[in-house]
Parts: structure tokens; sequence; C-alpha cells
């Protein structure tokens, strides 16, 4: 059996039911964390912009743009060891395909939502994605086309062997490069997108009997032509044995997940020395090198992303408006005057000695300087990865403070009620999807 045909085998077979009560558990809470980055993104500029370039296309260019919109929020989900972020080009697609078919099965939903994440993250491990990263290559656009191909096939319930063609193809979809995209709305976002829809299109043409290679993995296809080296042993082992949930790490709040150990060691200072912002001289952070350099970039006006990348306007925000770092839109805080100012007090520094903790843990150490003192503070496991988990009420709250202002309290609770309940029933699940569907007309 060929490796192709091994990921079809688990696709076709794999049932969520079986997982341990926690994991399953985990997988329900990632689909309430990534329901909240699915409602906020359409409701921002940038996310409003792909809709209106998309327009209302076919399922799988709909199912596209909305996984876009909850990846371009910043909030969603990632899993550090193969740096994807899967469950934005997973949960919406899942939920996007069971309305269109009026597929209700809290079971079948749950499962098609772990297939596709567990492929992500195994494809992302066996590229080595924290690497490849810095070679401009972006792992979640890379397992994109996969991931959803494994989703949309188990939601239509293509069998092994035409899953294997829809994989097959999928691979074939796959680009990763996404090179210097600047500006909003960011093309960023239409590349993957545009990722996430090919995969779901490989998926319908294997159900009407396209054929792809199944045995494309068995040959170095993807280092001849994309020059990435990929670990079969990564993608293979053990899969069906257990999930990639126990290795996933939620986001406390909106930001690159490189800045948020940096954001969370100063605001730990601050709280614990009651240091005013106007104290502070200096604030210099520590990272490893493989990541210095990205949150090292200034926040520009007029590009949303440089915001949520950039340590030091995020360290700002911590230390003026910290309620800003729930706002996904960013669409006005470079121009604030104040944060500028208090950004132009931080630094980053490469520190080798952080490196032994990557790419297990994305770590930072950050020294202030107030008042003739250094106030230090190390954070390798932050708020939200698997040694720290967010439990149900944190999930809540973050819900709460990126999405009040945008759908209101009321209609919030009313949300997070249907995304917990969604998969304990098929009424409950009915619900979900709906709603989600009707939020997208």
């Amino acid at each position: 059996m060929s490796a192709i045909e091994e990921l079809a085998s688990f696709v076709a077979g794999a049932e969520a039911s079986a997982l341990p009560e926690v994991e399953q558990e985990r997988l329900r809470l990632h689909l309430t964390d990534t329901m909240i980055a699915a409602l906020a993104g359409p409701r921002i500029a940038e996310g409003k912009a792909l809709e209106a370039l998309v327009g209302a296309g076919t399922l799988a260019a709909r199912a596209g743009r909305r996984a876009a919109a909850a990846r371009l929020t910043e909030i969603d989900d990632i899993d550090l060891s193969s740096c994807v972020t899967p469950s934005a080009g997973v949960v919406p697609v899942a939920l996007a395909l069971a309305a269109e078919a009026r597929t209700f099965d809290p079971d079948a939903i749950a499962s098609a939502i772990w297939v596709g994440t567990e492929l992500a993250v195994r494809l992302g491990l066996a590229v080595s994605g924290p690497q490849i990263l810095y070679r401009g290559i972006w792992p979640s656009y890379l397992a994109a086309p996969v991931a959803a191909a494994a989703t949309a096939a188990r939601l239509f319930a293509l069998g092994e062997a035409r899953t294997a063609h829809a994989l097959s193809l999928a691979f074939m979809l796959m680009a990763g490069g996404v090179g210097r995209i600047h500006g909003a709305p960011s093309g960023r976002w239409f590349v993957y997108a545009n990722a996430v829809a090919g995969g779901i299109a490989a998926a319908e043409a294997a159900r009407v009997d396209y054929q792809g290679d199944p045995d494309l993995l068995q040959k170095p296809w993807l280092a001849d032509t994309h020059g990435i080296a990929l670990d079969p042993h990564c993608l293979l082992k053990g899969l069906g044995s257990g999930s990639v949930y126990a290795s996933l790490s939620l986001k406390p709040f909106c930001s690159a997940k490189q800045a948020i150990a940096a954001i969370e060691a100063f605001a730990t200072i601050v709280a614990d020395t009651n240091l005013g912002r106007e104290a502070i001289s200096r604030t210099r952070v520590r990272v490893p090198p493989a990541y210095s350099v990205m949150i090292a970039t200034p926040a520009v006006a007029g590009a949303r992303q440089s915001s949520l990348v950039s340590v030091a306007h995020q360290i700002a925000l911590a230390a003026s408006k910290p309620h800003r770092l729930y706002d996904v839109d960013r669409s006005d805080t470079v121009a604030d005057e104040a944060v500028a100012r208090f950004a132009g007090k931080v630094e980053v520094v490469a520190d080798a000695a952080l490196a032994t903790f990557y790419p297990q843990h994305w770590p930072a150490e950050v020294e202030i300087e107030a008042d003739g003192k250094v106030y230090r503070r190390r954070v390798v496991a932050a708020a939200g990865d698997p040694e720290r988990p967010l439990r149900r009420a944190d999930v809540d709250e973050k819900g709460h403070r990126v999405l009040d202002a945008l759908l209101g309290a009321a209609c919030v609770d009313r949300w997070l009620a249907m995304c917990h309940g969604a998969l304990h029933g098929r009424a409950e699940c009915e619900r979900l999807v709906t709603a989600f569907a009707d939020a997208a007309g």
C-alpha cells in the first residue's frame, strides 16, 4: 500500500467517536475557537474585500473564502512543531459542505474535521514546517489543499479508492511559496482561499472518477518539484492511533504566534511590578534566531498584517491599550502616536540560547528597563500551549473580547452555545451548520 493509499484508508475510515473523550473534547473546543475566527473575519475590512473578490462562485470557492476569512484573523489555532494552522482550513470547510449536502450527523462532521486536521499537521511535520517557513515557504498554505481534500472526501463518503485519487490530486496542487506580499487587502488570503478551494475541487473531481497518481509520494516528487524533503515516517507513524489535538496551541489573543510569549512576558512583568508605561525606558525582547527578524518588522500604516507580526507594536498595545490585542481589524492602531512612541522603545535580539527550545516551543525572554532597574521574565510555554491549555471559559472570554464589538454580547452568547453543543447531537449539529450557512448569506 502506498503512502497516499494509507492516508486514504485513514481518511475514509477514521471515527472521531473512537478517540478518547479528552481528545474529543479538545476537538469540540477547537471547533468553537475556529468559529470565533470564522465569524470575525468576514466582518472586518480585509475579510469583506475577500468576499467581494471571490463572489458567489462554486461551492469550493465559497468554502475556500470562508476558510481564508478565518485564517486572516490570526486568532486561530496552530501546531508549533509543524508550523501549521490547521483548523481554519478545515472547520469552515466541513460546515460549509455539510450545509450544502444537508448532512447533520455530528459524528460524520467531527470525523471530517479530525482527518483534515490530522493530515494538515502531519504534512507540516513531514516537511519540517518550522525550517522551510524561513525559506519563504508557508506550511499552512502548502498543506491546505490536502487538508481540505481529506475533509471533503470524508464528508462526500468517497471510499478509499476515490479518496486516494482526491488526495493525490490535492498533493499535485500544493504550492507553498508566497513571496513577499505587502499591503491590504493582502494577496496572501487570495492564494490561501484558492489553495483550500483547490483541495475541495480535487475531492469533487475524484467523486466523478477523475484519477490522480496514488504512487506520487513513493518517488522524490516533492523534492524534485518544490525542493522540499518529505519524511514518510512523520506522515504515517501511528496514523489513527490518536489525534494531534493534544499538540495544538490556542491563541489567547490576536497575534502572530511568534510574538505571543514576548507579549505575555511583558504583561506579566508590568502586572507583577505595577510599572506605569511612562516609567519604562526600554524593552528588550530575546527570541530564537529563527524568527527574530520576522517579529522585528515594524508595523506599517496600510499593512494590517504588519501590526500582527510586529512584537514592538503588540507590546505597545499591551502597555497602553491591551483591549486592542483582541481587535482583529487593526485598521487604525498604527496611526496612534502613543502606541508608535512606545513601540520605538522595543528592541528585538536574536538569542541562540533560546533556540534549544525551538520548534517544540516558541519562547521569549523580556527585559524591561525602568527607573534604573531591570526586570526580566522568560516564557517558554505561553498561555494556550499544550502545557498551559485554554479551557472552555477561556475560549468563551476570548470570543466575547473578539466578537462583542462586531456582533453584540447576546449574539455571541448564542453562537458560543451553538458551537459547544454542535457535536453532541443531530439537532444541535443542524442548528450550527444552518446558522453558519445563513451567516454566509
